[in-house]
């Protein structure tokens, strides 16, 4: 469980650096309080990842492991094309983070369910889940995505301004590039 756990958290961390999602915490916490935000933030992504767990553990039964492993590195190299890519928020998800709110968690909670659905930290802990045990995937990538999260929220209340995104997007498309080669020398051993 520890080692799926510690995986997990990486990877989602990681993942989370620079991603859309990580943009709306910080907007967020521009103009709510942080402890409002942290926790719709925590609630939505349990409920996302709880779903991409089951999905993987899904895949992971039925597909053969060479299979499961091959497909997995191509993953984390196509997480870091496209976190290379970066994201940005649409019109639609600045203009969501921008509307007040009258309950701030379910706002916060609901914006970042629908910007999860998808996504590769979504796709990042399918993958994960497909060769790892299942609740410390499910903590691991619920509580590294907070934690990533956690980070934009601070630096939105203190600074109200953007990450570097630039060496955040580069950073993290290193590690999945360094994640999908160990796992294809792993599945080609």
């Amino acid at each position: 469980m520890w080692a799926a756990f510690l995986l997990s958290f990486g990877v989602i961390f990681v993942a989370e650096l620079g991603d859309k999602s990580q943009l709306m915490a910080l907007a967020f916490a521009t103009r709510y309080p942080a402890l409002q935000v942290l926790l719709g933030i925590t609630i939505a992504t349990a409920l996302v990842h709880a779903v991409s767990v089951i999905v993987g553990a899904v895949l992971g039964a039925a597909l053969p492991t060479t299979a499961i492993e091959i497909a997995a590195a191509l993953a984390f190299v196509g997480f870091g094309i496209w976190t290379l890519r970066g994201d940005e928020l649409s019109e639609d998800e600045e203009a969501r983070a921008e509307q007040p709110a009258r309950n701030t968690v379910l706002a916060v909670g609901g914006a970042f369910f629908l910007a999860e659905l998808g996504d590769k930290t979504m796709l990042a802990t399918i993958t994960l889940a497909t060769d790892e045990g299942l609740f410390g995937t499910w903590l691991g990538s619920t509580l590294g995505m907070v934690a990533a999260d956690a980070v934009a929220i601070v630096v939105g209340q203190q600074l109200g301004a953007r990450l570097p995104e630039k060496a955040i997007r580069i950073g993290a498309a290193v590690a999945f590039f360094a994640f999908g080669a160990v796992l294809l020398v792993d599945a080609l051993a």
